[in-house]
């Protein structure tokens, strides 16, 4: 066969993303025979231009190896660490779905009860016992408590006992044989622990989200709730309106606090469980009942107090917060059909004042409440801008 010819057979283009390996021993050989004849340094370049090829495939062909064996070596992870679902499995049976209906009117479609609102709890004994928030079944005139479990089933259930400075409240339904809800200790919480938020907001039963804890000393007083010594557990782990009363899960599937607001995306409060414990043990050292004591004068809101270090995190998640805000109150839920809905009271407006006079804590609101009579002019900002409203208590 002619030289040239076969030279043009064996020499190949390169190939992208294929290294071409050759020994030093014979790159020297092939520059010291460059001078030599066209023909025979051409056939040793094409023996390289094989040689490298042959080697390049290889090595490709081994990394594709090293590929799939890694990939099969992923197969079994989402079982072994899919902790988040172990931990539901164990704790979403004794998560209820509490709905709140008004008994004096009725849906003009469906000729039901209005709902006032809804909220979530969690089954603590397994005779019907559930513990929520009180903000959840209370300030509710002519309210009807039904209760849907993890089965689908509804019942009625009846409020036993509420601590309104605690926000705790225990509600009973006519069951028995429940499951129910491990207890854990809130006292060795540690900041970046993994929880689990569990409630059933919007009326969707059992959602389920996660996220660790961010602070675990956040004081009452930052919460505008007066008269108890009282530090909440801050997490970033989404809750929305719905999830009030669930439980806050830690990894070994215990509840470890009660899930109470969200203030903003991050930033949402539980109460921790070692009070839960004390308000429970109390009430079975007692044996008796206290009825809901709702306030005279009824707005219709849940609130919370904006001290400077919730007011510099809202400002880091919402730049288009007025920088001039130094105080006030955020509403975090309005009731529906409540004399703040009816106001114009929209939840994430901030009050700064009332009637004039400026709101700084909670605990200013129902001091108007109390010593104040008639219509309330409130000042808020939403958004950016400045809106001034006029509410209308009940008085019960």
């Amino acid at each position: 066969m002619n030289i040239s010819r076969f030279t043009r057979l064996i020499q190949i283009k390169p190939v992208k993303n294929i290294s071409y390996r050759c020994s030093s021993r014979a790159l020297e050989y092939f520059n010291s025979n460059n001078n030599r004849n066209g023909a025979k340094s051409s056939y040793y370049s094409g023996i390289l231009a094989v040689a490298a090829g042959v080697i390049g495939y290889i090595s490709l062909k081994n990394k594709l190896l090293a590929a799939t064996v890694i990939n099969n070596d992923l197969k079994g992870r989402r079982e072994k660490f899919n902790f988040i679902a172990d931990v539901v499995a164990v704790s979403a049976p004794s998560v209820v779905y509490i709905e709140i209906k008004d008994g004096r009117r009725l849906d003009l479609f469906s000729g039901q009860p209005v709902t006032l609102s809804n909220g979530s709890g969690f089954i603590v004994k397994e005779d019907g016992l559930i513990l929520t928030n009180a903000h959840v079944v209370v300030n509710k005139p002519n309210a009807i408590v039904n209760v849907r479990l993890f089965d689908g089933s509804i019942h009625t259930g009846f409020v036993e006992d509420v601590d309104l400075k605690s926000d705790l409240a225990t509600l009973r339904i006519p069951v028995k044989g429940l499951p129910v809800m491990k207890l854990g200790s809130s006292a060795d919480i540690q900041p970046g622990e993994w929880v689990v938020a569990m409630g059933s907001p919007l009326a969707l039963s059992n959602t389920v989200t996660a996220g660790v804890v961010s602070s675990t000393q956040r004081a009452s007083e930052e919460l505008g709730l007066r008269g108890k010594d009282m530090v909440y557990i801050q997490t970033d782990a989404p809750i929305t309106f719905g999830n009030s009363g669930g439980p806050l899960v830690n990894l070994d599937g215990e509840a470890i606090g009660i899930n109470s607001m969200k203030v903003t995306s991050g930033i949402s409060f539980a109460i921790p469980i070692d009070y839960v414990k004390e308000f429970l043990a109390k009430k079975r050292s007692t044996g008796t009942t206290k009825s809901p004591q709702v306030s005279r004068r009824y707005l219709g809101i849940t609130m919370l107090s904006l001290t400077p270090n919730i007011l510099m995190e809202l400002r880091m998640r919402n730049p288009e917060m007025p920088t001039d805000i130094e105080h006030g109150i955020l509403v975090w839920k309005v009731i529906i059909g409540s004399p703040a809905y009816n106001g114009g009271l929209q939840p994430g407006d901030i009050v700064t004042s009332i009637n004039d006079k400026p709101v700084r804590t909670a605990s200013d609101i129902y001091l108007i409440l109390e010593n104040t009579s008639g219509s309330l002019r409130i000042e808020v900002v939403r958004g950016r801008q400045r809106v001034a409203l006029t509410v209308s208590p009940e008085t019960h």
